[in-house]
């Protein structure tokens, strides 16, 4: 996995989820999106393959 696009998503996703109302604090907002955006970008090479592209 390229680290650039790790954290790019990592900080797409933490920047979004900070201004997130949902959660206690911004702290607990930016550390869950940094994990979605990391997640996501983790698995976006499996789900090419299975899609075939």
């Amino acid at each position: 996995m390229d680290p650039v696009n790790l954290t790019y998503y990592a900080v797409v996703c933490g920047g979004l989820a900070a201004y997130s109302p949902s959660l206690s604090s911004r702290i607990v907002r930016l550390a869950m999106g940094f994990g979605v955006g990391a997640l996501s970008a983790t698995l976006l090479p499996a789900v090419h393959f299975l899609l075939g592209f």
